[in-house]
């Protein structure tokens, strides 16, 4: 089911912040704390379902079906990564129709050559822009609704330099493609030279991750740039990972969960995050 409401949403400058999420547990958490979109990353579902690096060991079925059951737990609208659409042309076209069969909002086509690693990531290359640009053009014919968004990331900074990759972003956006994404810009005068190009022409997405490429702003200050999307995609696997580490550490050494009791939920408070209570309520009825 595709959201025509974040088209309209994204008509307007006040910035969409979207966390990373990585399933339908963490994309609930983040919808009960009030966001307006979720970005579901391909990273942080080979961190979590893999145990592995984003270097594009992870599927178009894999990322589909995590798609899916979050699509089906949660009613926000979903930006969902599909990193070089899988393949050619027509592999990207079969991933726009499954990731919008599946419930996304809008579908991220990056231009890196296959196997694609993490933006932040050094030793990436890209594809011809003629490539990319065929593969955006597959893609907008695939989508079956205009409500149905198509992202274009270009990875060329890394690899081609700061005007390069705006002129790829330039011919991207030539295509009718819905919102531009930029990725590892190195500094402030960076963000700006892109937003200053884009900005008042179509929604640029900032990609914040901690440790990366790109300095982290808050959303406030992206939005003074001119970004009307900010992602923080791998912090929630980031921080999930850091408590757990804690957390063992704590069982092993203790050999009991107890000291760690202040810092955990305890059963009924996890049952009424995930909606056990109203899911007995609803099996009363048909018994």
């Amino acid at each position: 089911m595709t959201n025509p409401s974040f088209k309209t949403r994204l008509a307007r400058k006040d910035i969409v912040l979207a966390p990373g999420v990585y399933d339908a547990l963490s994309a609930l958490v983040a919808e009960q704390a009030g966001f307006e979109a979720l970005y579901l990353s391909g990273a942080s579902i080979a961190y979590t379902r893999l145990g592995r690096s984003d270097i594009g060991l992870t599927t178009f079925t894999e990322v589909a079906d995590v798609l899916a059951r979050i699509t089906e737990r949660v009613s926000l609208p979903v930006i969902v990564d599909a990193d070089t659409g899988f393949g050619n042309a027509l592999n990207t076209q079969r991933t726009v129709r499954g990731f919008e069969r599946a419930g996304a909002a809008m579908v991220q086509i990056e231009d890196q050559t296959f196997p694609k690693r993490c933006g932040h990531l050094d030793g990436k290359a890209v594809v011809p822009e003629r490539e990319m640009v065929g593969k955006l053009k597959a893609a907008l014919d695939a989508r079956t609704s205009g409500d149905t968004l198509i992202l274009a990331r270009t990875d060329a900074v890394a690899v081609e330099g700061l005007e390069a990759a705006l002129d790829r972003a330039e011919a991207y956006l030539a295509c009718g493609v819905d919102a531009l994404f930029i990725e590892a810009l190195r500094s402030p005068e960076q963000m700006d030279a892109a937003c200053q190009r884009f900005g008042d022409r179509v929604p640029l997405l900032a990609n914040m991750v901690e440790g990366g490429k790109t300095p982290i702003q808050d959303a406030d200050a992206l939005q003074k740039h001119g970004f009307r999307i900010a992602i923080f995609p791998g912090g929630t696997a980031r921080a999930v990972v850091h408590t757990l580490q804690g957390y063992y550490a704590s069982l092993h050494r203790h050999r009991t969960t107890q000291p760690w009791r202040p810092q955990m939920l305890d059963f009924d408070a996890l049952n009424e995050v995930i909606g056990t209570p109203e899911l007995m309520r609803t099996s009363r009825k048909y018994d």
